[in-house]
């Protein structure tokens, strides 16, 4: 029997060559079909123009008033705008649509705090530049800030340095990107999908490293009032109490970090 043919050291290179070609054009497609999963056809729109998530099947923000669920949520949540000082830090589990950083801005504009206040958001589905856009409209125009802030998120802004604003949007599963992270939080808005259908956001390691960023006497605030997130909250370290909620709902849970 014929014993078979060996290619040239140079035709192996080539053929070598070709196939990592492949695989980075596979991988390209990849990251890309990925990447377009998530951010178009991932809403639908309820009462015009509020966003519902088509993978979680839950709103991005309070139907009847989002800004006012924000206010009263994440900065009354949180007793701000009254511990605001320059350089205070901010940090977000899903940045959604923006509007909890847009509600944060205003109120730091009105507070007259000289400096900058920091925020950084981790969102691992963001939105289309359309979606935003559209989600926008229905947000009151603070002055202008609205129309800066969609400028800036449509044009795919990440980092943006603004009058009295730092900002820094972190992609990918925070599970993930959160231990990689070498800040540190005064305050958190905890803002994921609802427990139930997005249990990924308020699992017990991730609520640990949100402790584990934060500041000693640090804050944390969320709508929700489910008994395993206040518990894992406690086993995290924070001292965690139940308060009215915004609207319909009854309850929200606010936390302190235990010194």
């Amino acid at each position: 029997m014929e014993s078979p043919k060996i290619p040239a050291p140079r035709t192996v290179r080539s053929i070598l060559a070709k196939l990592s070609f492949l695989a980075q054009i596979c991988q390209h497609i990849s990251l890309t079909g990925v990447r377009m999963q998530s951010q178009t056809d991932q809403v639908s729109w309820r009462n015009g123009d509020v966003p519902v998530s088509l993978r979680f099947d839950d709103l991005f923000f309070n139907q009847d008033d989002g800004a006012a669920e924000t206010a009263h949520v994440f900065l009354a949540g949180n007793d701000l705008p009254a511990r605001f000082r320059d350089g205070f830090h901010i940090a977000e589990l899903g940045f959604g649509t923006g509007l909890n950083l847009l509600v944060a801005w205003h109120f730091w504009k009105k507070s007259g705090v000289q400096g900058a206040l920091h925020f950084t958001s981790f969102e691992a589905f963001p939105l289309a530049p359309d979606a935003i856009q559209r989600a926008h409209r229905s947000f009151p125009d603070f002055d202008g800030l609205r129309t800066t802030l969609t400028d800036l998120l449509t044009q795919g802004a990440r980092t943006f340095d603004l009058p009295g604003l730092h900002a820094e949007i972190i992609l990918g599963d925070a599970r993930e990107t959160l231990p990689r992270w070498d800040g540190k939080a005064d305050a958190w808005f905890l803002d994921g999908f609802s427990p139930a259908k997005n249990p990924e956001l308020w699992g017990e390691r991730l609520l640990q490293e949100v402790a584990s960023h934060t500041h000693p006497d640090g804050t944390a605030a969320t709508y929700t009032a489910a008994g395993f997130v206040r518990r894992r909250l406690q086993a995290a370290g924070f001292s965690v109490s139940r308060a009215d909620g915004f609207g319909r709902k009854r309850h929200m849970t606010r936390a302190k970090l235990r010194g």
